[in-house]
This record gives structure tokens, C-alpha cells and sequence, in this order.
């Protein structure tokens, strides 16, 4: 059913003109902003004042039919392309393949990616979310654990809407890796006439048990930190030990063994202190995964991590009784790429899902991304890709 909430798209900068600009892209990307005035999730709890930043590559056409929807992962933003100042570096995660001339094509496709809810970033100046470290107007204090549990699904509605918002009814695409392919197999069950290719990166259909578990120990060591105090933290010291330890446990499950082996062999963080003879010392491998965590975490916030990983454990494509129901909703054609060593969403898993969507005569393509880095190949090796995205989208 047609949601009917209200809504509105406030845009920053030069006003509503900005939004569908004459194209001619430098690389510079502009975060804008979309707000609800409330939104319901799907158990029905209503979240006020709902707010998410989005950004567009491309041009949308007359026919609002050229769109493709970039869905992110799980510790990523809408941030897929181009950079945001005009001589600083790209710093889109999916640079490789968003852009005049590429696979992507922002000369031929708009492309349209949001922040998420309870987006992990939240401390990120160019990140706009809604989530347990905003104000709950009710109260006129951080909503800490007191938020509503959202789920993939609500995800999927707050982009419909802020498509909704533009005029577009319909995607040439929706692609994305990791939580970002959990959207886009929930965008395609539900909305399969809305759908015209969906495109499934590092992703499978369910949160399956090793993935349950997974998340699980990711959030462990926030609620063992005595700062988390139950998510009541914003008027206080909030949990920074617990966050870097459960984001060095992100990062070091999203790589893989082979990279980490050829990487640092056993070399010491400090070559004068040996951890053989000094308990504080430490590998050079943890000294990486430490700094990693800690920059991450300084932009990052701990209940909002542990609302991604309960939105992610409850995964099941379509939310139908089955699986198989779900998955059987879909009919628009698909693509999956995938790693063969992606340590968090098990090959088979991706298998398995890719079985079940075309069990009904639904067109699958699986293809395998090489690398060493495991389930990170769906993002820093994307680019193998391009002669088959290109090849799919047209």
C-alpha cells in the first residue's frame, strides 16, 4: 500500500533549483536533505521528525525512468561517488565505477543514494540520519535506547519516499553491497513493478546464523563497556573503547586471512619493543586494525551501531512467511557478485539465494570477484566488474 505520510525535501545550498541540475559533473557532490514530518516503522511504533541526507549523480530525465538506486553498506553513507570539495580527492566508495563514462554512467543514468536510519556515521558532519543520538522531541533529549527498532525494510520505505518526493515511480536499478544488497533484494519482493534490474553485491537473501552471530559479537563489546550505561551515555563519557573494539571487529571480519598474511607476515608495531618480552606491546597487524578503529569511531555512535546490527539480524528478504516466499516475489532481472573468501556473507548463502530467485524462472546471473580481501572485494575490487555492470544495465 502507498504510504500517505507526509513529507518534505529540503535542500541545502542554493534551493530547490540544485536538485536537478543542467549536468556537466566536476567530481563535486553536494549532501542534501530530506525530512518527513513522521514516519511509522513496519511494528508500527511512529518516529517524529524524521531527517536523511541523500546525494544524486547524473540527471534525471523527463521520463523519471533513467534512476538507479545506490543502497549502502553497513558502516558506509550515501557518499557512492565524487568528492565534495573541488581540489580535494575522490572519496566515494564506488568512485571505480560511478561517473561519465563508466559502467555508472552519470552522462546516461541519475543515480540516487541515501544515509540510512540509525546510519553508524552519525558524528560525521556530512552524514544525516535519524537514530537513538537524535533529539526525541517528546522529551527534548538524545532518544538513546528508547528509539524504535527499524529494520531493512524501513530503510527501504524512507528511500521511497524520497523518491516519491522527485517524481520517480520506477528504477532502471537498485544495487548495493553488504546491508546495501539486503535493501536492494527488499526493495525488489517488495516493490517488483517498481524494479527493473536489481544488482546484489557481497549480499544473500537471509541473516542466516553465522551472520546472527556475527553482528552479534560486533555489538559485544559496546555493552561491556561500563560508559554504555544501557545507551545513556549522550550526557556523559560515551562508550569510545567498546566502539573501537566492536569496529575492529568489523574491519577485521570484512577482510580476509590471505590479506592480512601477505600484509604484515608477523612484523612488531614497534620495532624496539617485543611483544615476546613486553605484554603491552603489540603486532603490527593489531597497531593497523587499532588506528582504523579509533579513526572510524571518532565520526561513529555506539547505539546506532547496535541498531544497525538488530536491523540486519532480522533480515529475511520480502518478510513473508518463507524465504522462499520472499525471494519469489522477485522478478526483475538479477545480477550477484560475490566473493568465493567473504568471511560474513557465506558463498553458499549467496548461492543458495540466487537458486531460490530464479526457481520460478526469474534470470540470475552469479559472478565471482577476485581478491584478497574477502568480503571487501565488493567494494575495493568493484571495478572487475565494470565490462559486466555495463553489459547488465544496458
Amino acid at each position: 500500500m502507498r504510504s500517505t505520510q507526509r513529507h518534505s525535501c529540503v535542500i541545502t545550498g542554493l534551493g530547490l533549483l540544485m536538485a536537478f541540475p543542467l549536468w556537466a559533473w566536476d567530481g563535486v557532490v553536494e549532501k542534501q536533505t530530506f525530512e518527513m514530518n513522521s514516519f511509522t516503522t513496519q511494528s508500527g511504533e511512529t518516529i517524529p521528525n524524521v531527517t536523511v541526507g541523500w546525494e544524486a549523480y547524473g540527471e534525471l530525465n523527463d521520463a523519471r525512468d533513467n534512476v538507479i538506486l545506490i543502497t549502502h553498506f553497513f558502516s558506509g553513507t550515501s557518499h557512492a561517488a565524487g568528492r565534495y570539495e573541488v581540489d580535494g580527492q575522490p572519496t566515494g566508495y564506488w568512485d571505480a565505477i560511478i561517473g561519465p563514462g563508466k559502467p555508472l554512467d552519470t552522462d546516461e543514468y541519475y543515480i540516487i543514494s541515501s544515509d540510512t536510519l540509525v546510519n553508524l556515521n552519525a558524528n560525521d558532519p556530512k552524514v544525516t540520519t535519524t537514530g537513538p543520538a537524535s533529539i526525541n522531541p517528546d522529551t527534548g533529549e538524545p532518544w538513546g535506547m528508547d528509539f524504535p527498532v527499524v529494520t531493512i525494510r524501513d530503510f527501504v520505505e524512507i528511500q521511497r519516499e524520497l523518491l516519491e518526493s522527485q517524481g520517480i515511480e520506477s528504477l532502471h536499478a537498485v544495487m548495493g553491497a553488504s546491508m546495501g544488497a539486503l535493501q536492494a533484494f527488499e526493495w525488489a519482493s517488495a516493490y517488483p513493478d517498481r524494479v527493473e534490474r536489481l544488482i546484489s553485491v557481497i549480499g544473500g537473501g537471509v541473516a542466516d546464523p553465522w551472520l546472527l552471530a556475527t553482528l552479534s559479537a560486533w555489538a559485544a563489546p559496546i555493552r561491556l563497556d561500563a560508559n554504555w550505561n544501557e545507551g545513556n551515555y549522550y550526557d556523559g563519557e560515551p562508550p569510545t573503547e567498546g566502539l573501537k573494539e566492536a569496529l575492529k571487529l568489523v574491519t577485521l571480519n570484512a577482510n580476509h586471512w590471505q590479506w592480512a598474511n601477505e600484509t604484515f607476515n608477523r612484523d612488531w608495531a614497534d620495532e624496539e619493543r617485543n611483544p615476546a618480552e613486553d605484554i603491552n606491546a603489540r603486532y603490527a597487524i593489531e597497531k593497523t586494525l587499532d588506528d582504523i578503529a579509533a579513526a572510524r569511531a571518532a565520526t561513529s555512535d555506539a547505539n546506532h551501531l547496535l541498531y544497525l546490527v538488530r536491523a540486519n539480524q532480522t533480515f529475511m528478504a520480502g518478510h513473508g512467511d518463507s524465504l522462499e516466499e520472499g525471494l519469489a516475489a522477485i522478478e526483475a532481472p538479477t545480477l550477484m557478485l560475490y566473493s568465493e573468501n567473504d568471511l560474513v556473507f557465506a558463498p553458499q548463502g549467496v548461492r543458495r539465494t540466487a537458486e531460490l530467485i530464479e526457481a520460478d524462472g526469474t534470470d540470475v546471473t552469479l559472478e565471482t570477484l577476485e581478491g584478497n580481501r574477502g568480503h571487501l572485494d565488493g567494494v575495493v575490487s568493484i571495478d572487475q566488474a565494470s565490462d559486466k555492470l555495463r553489459e547488465f544495465l544496458q
